[in-house]
């Protein structure tokens, strides 16, 4: 930036010098010198254009000076280094004049959703309406450029009165605009957005990336806290973004040395207590902070594009586990897994499959594939279908997981050959206290008995409540009620004990009719 107002502070002395008097000393030697080498004709355009030279020279400098003494800027949607460059003035102009600025990031809540039920040309449609509603908010001066595909970033130009509170207004003011419905194909569709900010009041460092790196830190603390959220960045944003960035690096080599692997929660039968499987949950053994859970690192896996990577290591283990629970004589006839959308999209994710269950010498029917809901909501691509629809003709059980969050339609159960849904915790909990969630529950189990599909609780805590569900119908339950996630050093004594525990039990009998 200093460079650029070096040549700019250049070409203004340049433009001076060649409008001021001084320059009216050369034109006769410049006439001279035009008749000696060209004759008459050269004469003629010389005097004729020097005047007409130093007319177009000192209108562009007159223009130009105004614009920088009015402080213009580029308006508009701005490239991103264009932005820098703006940002990093801003920062140079408050340094000096003591005034205000702020960075603001914004994020279009949902954006992949809405990419993936309405399709890239819908999701840029809305894109630009947002674009140009945000535009039409702020002030000709300010600075506006996108990141990517739903990011964006608004540099507010130096103001006396710019503080926390303005910047709070100026946020609630975008989100107004925002959640107006948008057209798409002559239909309104709602969208939100999170929005973090950063005065420059409260940068340590002045330069554009430190600053525009605050403002997107607080943005992802907004997202964090839900959609259509707000957040102000602040010294605590910025030891927490460091602890994240820190935890981040520290997971992609927790990957390579073997401290994340599944720990492994019971599904038990209704009928008998019999076990009928185990869950594989992610756990990241920290040598320092603990067990942390995959709320806390499924982000970085996600950002860096280790998804995959994750959900080999994890079958590798599973399986592992199952070839040791067959050589113990226990039985236990499935292994569920999670597989990610990233995994699904994998051409090559079925002739891996097979690979690895005949590494282990397991047939493809002690595998559960649990898919998320959502994953078949979102209009799944061909090859997710392909993916789901072929590890089901491998003999693979599929699991439709958390059922009851996201928008499956029956006819997308019937095609992915879905062969059990695990209801969803929270239809689960205090079901056995509540009406209503009695009554949600039995109509899922009434329509999964309809369709000929096993069924499967998650999140049963209590007695009453792993009572009801069998009453109701559920072919299967999992939770802390049943057994907390264990590690596979632990699976053995627990698959022990629970069957000296249901020997002679009785059985839980279920509502007929």
């Amino acid at each position: 930036m200093r460079k650029f107002l070096f040549v700019d502070r250049c070409s203004e002395t340049l433009r001076i010098f060649l409008t001021g008097p001084q320059v009216l000393a050369f034109i006769p030697a410049a006439c001279l010198a035009a008749f000696w080498l060209g004759g008459e004709r050269a004469l003629v355009t010389t005097a004729l254009g020097l005047p007409l030279a130093f007319a177009v020279i000192g209108n562009w400098g007159s223009r130009s000076y105004t614009a920088r003494s009015s402080g213009m800027r580029p308006s508009g949607l701005v490239p991103y280094d264009v932005f820098q460059s703006e940002l990093e003035a801003l920062s140079e102009s408050v340094s000096k004049s003591g005034e205000n600025a702020a960075c603001i990031a914004i994020a279009l809540d949902g954006y992949a959703e809405l990419q993936d039920l309405h399709g890239q040309a819908a999701a840029t449609h809305v894109k630009q309406q947002f674009s140009d509603r945000i535009l039409s908010i702020i002030r000709n001066q300010d600075i506006f450029s996108q990141i990517d595909q739903n990011r964006f970033l608004i540099g507010l130009h130096p103001s006396p009165h710019l503080d926390l509170e303005a910047c709070i207004q100026m946020s609630g003011r975008i989100q107004s605009a925002v959640e107006e419905p948008l057209l798409l194909n002559g239909t309104g569709v709602y969208q939100s957005c999170s929005i973090g900010f950063c005065l420059h009041s409260d940068l340590r460092q002045a330069e554009a990336d430190e600053w525009i790196g605050a403002a997107t830190a607080a943005l992802s603390e907004a997202q964090r806290s839900g959609p259509s959220t707000i957040r102000a960045y602040s010294t605590a944003t910025r030891r927490r973004s460091l602890v994240r960035a820190n935890l981040r690096k520290e997971f992609e080599a927790a990957l390579d040395n073997g401290e994340i692997r599944p720990w492994f929660q019971p599904q038990v039968s209704t009928d008998n207590g019999n076990i009928t499987g185990f869950e594989a949950l992610a756990r990241w053994e920290h040598p320092i902070k603990g067990v942390l859970s995959p709320q806390v690192f499924l982000p970085f896996a996600e950002q860096a594009e280790l998804m995959e990577r994750l959900g080999q290591i994890m079958r590798h283990h599973a399986f592992e586990a199952m070839q040791a629970w067959d050589r113990a004589a226990c039985v236990v006839p499935r292994i569920g897994i999670n597989f990610s959308s990233d995994e699904l999209r994998n051409p090559g994710l079925i002739d891996r499959l097979k690979w690895e269950l005949d590494q282990f010498d397991l047939t493809p029917d002690r595998l559960a594939v649990e898919i998320l809901e959502t994953v078949f909501s979102r209009r799944p691509d061909d090859v997710i279908t392909r993916n789901v629809t072929g590890m089901a003709a491998l003999g693979c059980c599929i699991d439709l997981d958390d059922f009851g969050t996201g928008h499956a339609s029956i006819a997308s159960i019937k095609r992915f050959d879905v062969s059990r849904i695990k209801i969803d915790r929270t239809f689960v909990t205090k079901s056995d206290q509540d009406p209503s969630q009695q009554q949600l529950v039995s109509a899922i189990l009434t329509m999964a008995e309809r369709l000929n599909l096993e069924t499967l609780a998650e999140g049963v805590e209590t007695p009453g409540e792993h009572a009801l569900m069998a009453q109701l119908g559920s072919n299967h339950v999992q939770g802390f009620g049943i057994a907390e996630p264990m590690p596979f050093e632990q699976t053995l004594d627990w698959i022990a004990a629970h069957r000296a525990k249901i020997r002679g039990a009785s059985k839980i009998g279920r509502k007929m009719g």
